[in-house]
């Protein structure tokens, strides 16, 4: 939310630097992120000064220029080289010397130079006033008046404002301080602990009136819980023109364009008060009447934005005898709204369901300026206050009469809160005791009333503009906001317990594999759980009847609860890629969410994914592609890790992968890991491998707790290798070997590894080699030659007859 200071000083006379003022708002909770400057004209004008045209002749080698001499009050005139069809001697003209920085109207900025043009120098530039920020007109120079003296700064001749913006990180439950006058009302509270007691001035409305009934406007709320306080006035005679200088610099110092007096004076009353406003053309009300109700579901209309939207049947509208004009408190149509030609407006203000705006406007995919202050909840008792200062402000800029009675339907009025304040508990949240008087002093500048005072504590009245201050913990953060968070004194003792946690508990665990991964060269990524319900299209094994929908979600991209961390995974790679970070090794752990018939479930996991080269390219090393074999390592070092390596090795059987398997233990799934296939990868607009690894995180967790880790001693005897190099068919596999090798000799054989495969040149048709290592060990005496040579002729006989194999 943006703040400016000297709409702020329209509220309260401060004289502080921005800076301090800034401090003082971030202590008192409304954070200030950044204070920008602001001139109205940027650059200020600064070097450029009046000069007075001496003489002026036709430029010899171009015909549409002129060549000029120019006093700008130095020693001597200069030339300057002009376009403009209407320089004439004699006339007193802005002139940017050179170095003077000028500005194009999208903010960018070109500095004045020497210069030759079409052959004759040029020492600066006679001005138009769109060069200057001073206007739209680029049809010549600007002419000005002949009394200015020669080299006065034009700074000095035209107004320009200079201001400062504050950018408040205004958190979601101060809807009170949505508006430079809440902001005021605050500052004014933190003045007074700084004893400095300064008036809060707010705008006078007494010289409203009704000048005639001429137009009047029925109005008929059918859904008053939606609309709980309803206002509005007619003004006819109105004349619909560019806003004066002074408006529009405000709204430009908070960032918002101006329209057109109509529209600029709602959009002020907004950010002055904190009260959207709308203002439709009265003509446009088709049978004089305005109907504050819902329509039925899938009813078409079109908002300002010129995009046709279908209603919901709970989205609240502003209505005429015949036809929607508004989505209540979230943005206009564009048939009822101000145009050039209209004379005559009905103006609105109210107060809308809070709930009720959030959800239309969360529905729609809209956040206008009206809506993030109605669903936050406004002030109900300023909406009569506000139109009558809106309507004053439009007969100020653009003249008419009031010509009907304010409409103000408020059948149930929103009630003060009453609370109960405790002085015992103030001083047991707080920390330390706040004097008294000091507590009631700060909560009557915050307008909050002290019915009663006790011993024991304060009966107040909280106004129904401050929503989140209904409980007594309430009432005391507003006392130590405003009191100060630095003057509580830190106590020199501080106490804490120590609690006992298991070694299996989640985060523990999650924290040895996350370490682990991240070694390897992982990056942990977080992704966000909602997703879109349309990637279930991409895997049979998700159902579109499983999703679980959102309420009121955020976009149509954010509809779902995630049944998959692959897809969201996949957006990370994707992003990544488009970016030139081809080389990616990620892992996420998330849930995912199911809704199984009448119950909703959801699962823990682990996501691994890899991507392209395994390292970064280094001169003394080649590159290596990430693998299937890579990830089943990274796979086996997690399980390995976990006490987990018994598993079983079978294919998996998810569409999501092109080739893949499954480890399991037992009838309990650890991991489905692969390739993730292509059709889907194409959907991400990912042309590169990418494999994929899916951890059931929550059976992981259970067998680990489970699971006996045994431990023995390091053998004191040393282990001998052998080396087979076997010749065998193409259709014979590593899981072949190793399993014939496991049989053979199942006491001393620790470990068999297959360290190099080749087929191509000297080798038969149809065959492959084999190069095998075996580990043997005897753990009570070291073996002799004897006994390796008996058992390695066993496994090559074994070999021999069973898979047809051949020593090399």
């Amino acid at each position: 939310m943006k703040i400016s200071y000297n709409w702020l000083k329209q509220f309260i006379k401060i004289d502080w630097a921005p800076e301090k003022a800034g401090e003082l708002l971030t202590d008192l909770g409304l954070e200030v992120e950044g204070i920008e400057s602001y001139q109205s004209i940027k650059g200020g004008l600064e070097g450029v000064v009046v000069g007075e045209v001496l003489t002026c002749i036709k430029h010899p080698n171009a015909d549409k220029l002129k060549v000029t001499t120019v006093n700008i009050g130095e020693d001597a005139p200069v030339q300057i080289v002009c376009g403009a069809p209407n320089v004439a001697v004699g006339q007193k003209v802005p002139v940017a010397t050179i170095g003077t920085t000028l500005y194009t109207e999208e903010g960018e900025g070109w500095k004045i130079k020497k210069g030759k043009i079409r052959g004759e120098e040029s020492f600066g530039m006679i001005c138009a006033e769109d060069e200057l920020g001073l206007g739209k007109s680029h049809e010549g120079i600007m002419v000005l008046d002949q009394g200015l003296k020669v080299g006065t700064s034009c700074a000095d001749i035209f107004d320009i404002e200079n201001d400062h913006v504050f950018e408040i990180g205004l958190t979601p439950n101060r809807a009170d301080a949505m508006g430079h006058l809440g902001t005021a009302r605050d500052l004014k509270a933190g003045l007074l602990q700084k004893e400095l007691n300064l008036e809060l001035i707010t705008p006078s409305v007494s010289s409203f009136h009704v000048e005639n009934r001429t137009l009047k406007i029925d109005v008929d709320v059918i859904n008053k819980d939606l609309a709980p306080r309803y206002c509005g006035v007619a003004i006819s005679g109105i004349k619909v023109s560019d806003s004066p200088t002074w408006l529009q610099n405000r709204l430009k110092a908070i960032g918002l364009s101006p329209i057109n007096n109509i529209v600029d004076a709602t959009n002020y009353v907004l950010h002055d008060l904190g009260q959207p406003l709308h203002a439709f053309d009265a003509v446009k009300i088709a049978g004089s009447k305005v109907e504050v109700k819902t329509l039925k579901k899938g009813t078409k209309f079109i908002t300002l934005d010129g995009v046709e939207r279908e209603l919901h049947e709970d989205d609240l509208m502003i209505c005429d005898a015949e036809k929607p004009m508004c989505i209540a408190g979230v943005f206009g149509g564009i048939h009822s709204g101000v145009t050039e030609s209209t004379t005559s407006i009905f103006l609105e203000s109210a107060y809308f369901n809070p709930v009720s705006i959030r959800k239309s406007a969360k529905r729609h995919g809209l956040n206008t300026d009206a809506s993030f202050r109605f669903e936050r909840g406004i002030d109900p008792n300023i909406t009569e206050y506000a139109l009558k200062r809106a309507a004053l402000l439009i007969q100020e800029l653009a003249g008419g009469e009031i010509t009907s009675d304010i409409v103000d339907i408020y059948p149930n009025k929103i009630e003060d809160f009453q609370v109960r304040l405790s002085f015992d508990k103030a001083k047991k949240l707080i920390g330390e005791e706040i004097p008294r008087e000091t507590i009631k002093s700060i909560l009557t500048s915050l307008e909050i009333k002290v019915n009663n005072v006790t011993e024991t504590g304060l009966g107040l009245t909280v106004p129904a503009y401050r929503n989140d201050v209904q409980r007594e913990a309430d009432v005391i953060e507003e006392v130590l906001r405003v009191y100060g968070y630095n003057n509580i004194k830190t106590t020199e003792k501080l106490n804490a317990s120590i609690s006992s946690t298991s070694r299996f508990d989640d985060h523990r665990i999650q924290n040895v594999v996350g370490n682990q991964l991240v070694s390897q060269g992982f990056y942990e990524i977080m992704a966000n759980s909602l997703t879109t319900a349309k990637y279930v299209e991409l895997s049979k094994q998700l159902k579109e009847e499983h999703n679980i929908s959102m309420l009121n979600p955020l976009s149509g991209d954010l509809g779902v609860m995630r049944q998959s961390l692959l897809f969201s995974g996949l957006e990370a790679v994707s992003y990544n890629i488009n970016r030139k970070q081809d080389d990616l090794k990620l892992f996420e752990f998330g849930k995912t969410y199911h809704q199984y018939n009448e119950t909703r479930e959801e699962f823990k996991h682990l996501s691994v994914f890899v991507t392209g080269n395994r390292s970064q390219e280094r001169w003394t090393s080649s590159i290596q592609k990430s693998d299937f074999f890579f990830l089943k390592g990274t796979i086996s070092s997690i399980l390995d890790r976990l006490g987990l390596s018994r598993y079983k090795v079978s294919p998996v059987k998810n569409d999501v992968f092109s080739e893949g398997v499954s480890l399991s233990l037992g009838k309990n799934k650890l991991v489905d890991f692969g390739l993730v296939n292509k059709k889907i990868l194409k959907h991400f607009g990912i042309s590169q491998n990418v494999l994929f690894a899916d951890f059931n995180w929550d059976t992981i967790l259970d067998i680990a707790k489970h699971n006996k880790v045994k431990f023995k001693d390091i053998p004191k005897y040393p282990a001998v290798r052998r080396d087979f190099a076997l010749l065998l068919d193409e259709t014979v596999s590593f899981e072949d070997i190793d399993k014939i090798a496991s049989q053979t000799e199942k006491q001393l054989l620790k470990d068999v590894d297959l360290f190099d495969v080749y087929q191509g040149k000297n080798l038969p048709k149809g065959k492959k080699s084999y190069a095998v290592s075996f580990t043997l060990q005897d753990e009570n005496k070291t073996l002799t030659d004897k006994q390796i040579d008996k058992i390695m002729k066993k496994l090559q006989t074994n070999f021999e007859k069973q898979l047809g194999a051949e020593l090399r």
